[in-house]
């Protein structure tokens, strides 16, 4: 049985679909999913599906959750899914690499470690293995964007880390030019990340569009400053002030060659 929670909310038993129940049993899955293998307590589950509101039925409905899943997760041969009560909750077992975030999360420490130990390609390849698990927001047809559950902040920041490390690594062996295009799309989707905008920034100076590395620091600053009435940190303004010098610092290196996807 495999668990996708990395986009929409999926489950697959031999490669067919599993039918999964209404809004609550799929928030309920979805949240045990996310914290799989850890004891959830009932009240940390209402407090997540209802917030400060909860209805005089919640605990029941959990319960009436729970036991629906428990009818769904039909565990084929050599796979081990259980749905335990162990107080002051339940617990979600099962192996780690039957559910994509973990795997996810898997393939980004592997990357890591290649990209640590020197193995350039080998670590950027684990590294995008891992975000093309990725199919939209996690849990995206589960969670009301106005909930926003606190593991899912954290599990799109890991999205984000690994993204970054992904690209710094590729910038470094000069695919630049490569690179333009993805690096537009997400700092579109996240205009305040300035980490994002940095690597944007040293992109497209490293591909001789000087004019458009200085605009975009130019948006995240207005961004910024509109926002939050905050200037851009030290990293960003590093690399415009850099830029403004064509300093030679931030060229990549000659000798190492451009990556493949």
């Amino acid at each position: 049985m495999e668990f996708s929670v990395l986009g929409t909310l999926t489950v697959t038993a031999n490669g067919a679909p599993v039918e999964l129940g209404g809004t609550t049993q799929r928030a309920v899955l979805g949240y045990l999913l996310l914290n799989a293998n850890q004891v959830v307590p009932i009240s940390q589950l209402i407090r997540v599906l209802w917030r400060d509101d909860p209805p005089s039925t919640a605990r029941k409905m959990v319960h009436n959750s729970i036991w629906s899943i428990r009818r769904t997760m039909v565990s084929p041969r050599g796979r081990a899914v259980k749905l335990a009560t162990q107080p002051p909750g339940y617990v979600f077992r099962v192996d780690d690499d039957a559910i994509d975030l973990f795997r996810f999360r898997r393939l980004v420490r592997q990357g890591r470690q290649e990209l640590n130990g020197g193995a350039t390609e080998r670590g950027i390849d684990l590294l995008r293995q891992g975000l093309g698990l990725w199919r939209g927001p996690a849990l995206a047809d589960v969670v009301d964007p106005a909930q926003c559950w606190s593991e899912l902040a954290a599990i799109e920041d890991e999205r984000l880390g690994a993204y970054e490390v992904c690209l710094e690594s590729e910038l470094a062996c000069g695919r630049h030019r490569e690179l333009t295009a993805e690096l537009e799309r997400l700092t579109a989707a996240q205009p305040r990340r300035e980490s994002l905008h940095r690597l944007y920034m040293l992109a497209l100076y490293r591909s001789g569009r000087q004019l458009d590395a200085l605009d975009v620091f130019q948006r995240v600053r207005n961004s910024l400053v509109d926002g939050s009435g905050v200037e851009p940190g030290h990293d960003l303004r590093r690399v415009h002030e850099l830029i403004l010098r064509h300093d030679r610092s931030l060229q990549s290196d000659p000798d190492r060659p451009a990556l493949h996807t």
